[in-house]
């Protein structure tokens, strides 16, 4: 495949038009539109339908845009980086990651990376819905224990606990009565079995609210409503103030974050880079060096 030929479709489809990406180059149109039928003759395909006035990637050419893009990308700024002497990061560097993640630590996180690595385009886009790395073009995805996948490889660099909580001011159930609860899902009377210094036991919990972000489950609780399940990071300050006071421990498996990435493909200097900034910024991966990001 000719790759200079290659590197034009993805041009074109890129801006959208032969116009627009001659335009955009200053590159002339008919060399692009020659050099991109050159490559639809040497694989049999049309990778463009072509209108009066539009241009639509068909359903090959879509596919091999999705996954040509981002290799000829790597490619560009390798030999970027040996044409300098250095493998500098650099490069656009597409990270996906959780929402409470985000909403607690993303944001200075990135600023200092964005500072450390000036030539890197860091782009973070928060979503808890599983992605498609390679199709969706992300360069790292972050996730709270991830289902396994052959696809994808990396590593744990941060470990925290579910814990429950609640406002001194709230008594704790007792005698089979319920305590009013703060949910993430509504629903009827819950059962959550936690461990204490004393052992086991369970809690009787009559959900008041249902609330789908656990920063809202956080501030109902401080206000007193009734006790919820929150990772300990998140209440951290709250239980050291003696603001919240803890009720037990989960009884189940930790939460830890993991940070993945292709296993086909070479990790970029980018990508190494930005995994040894969260080292650097979790040197242990303990719940208290998270929850020194997020504030009071």
């Amino acid at each position: 495949m000719d790759l200079l030929a290659l590197a034009d479709f993805n041009l074109v489809a890129r801006h959208g038009g032969f116009g627009k990406a001659a335009r955009a180059t200053g590159r002339p149109k008919a060399t692009l539109s020659r050099r991109v039928g050159e490559l639809e003759s040497s694989l049999d395909l049309r990778l463009f339908e072509r209108g009066a006035r539009s241009l639509k990637l068909t359903e090959e050419g879509r596919a091999l845009f999705e996954r040509t893009g981002a290799l000829l990308a790597e490619l560009d700024e390798t030999a970027s980086a040996i044409a300098s002497g250095a493998q500098r990061p650099r490069g656009r560097l597409r990270i996906s990651a959780p929402l409470l993640f985000s909403q607690t630590a993303m944001g200075r996180i990135a600023a200092g990376f964005a500072l450390k690595y000036p030539e890197v385009r860091l782009e973070v886009t928060t979503e808890d819905r599983p992605v498609d790395m390679i199709e969706e073009g992300y360069d790292l995805v972050i996730r709270v224990n991830p289902d396994p996948d052959e696809s994808l490889v990396g590593r744990a660099f941060l470990r925290d606990r579910l814990v429950v909580v609640a406002s001194p001011d709230l008594p704790r159930a007792s005698g089979g009565l319920a305590a009013p609860g703060v949910a993430r899902w509504a629903g009827d009377r819950q059962t959550w079995h936690v461990k204490t210094q004393g052992g086991r036991s369970t809690i009787a919990i009559e959900p008041v609210l249902a609330l789908s972000m656990l920063i809202m489950v956080r501030d109902a609780v401080r206000a007193g409503v009734g006790a919820a399940r929150l990772p300990i990071s998140l209440v951290a300050h709250d239980l050291a103030d003696g603001t919240l006071v803890l009720w037990g421990d989960i009884d189940g498996p930790e939460i830890a974050l993991w940070a993945l990435y292709p296993s086909r493909r070479l990790l970029s200097a980018r990508v190494s880079a930005f995994l040894n900034f969260l080292k650097q910024a979790f040197p242990n991966g303990t719940p208290d060096e998270l929850a020194a990001y997020i504030g009071r």
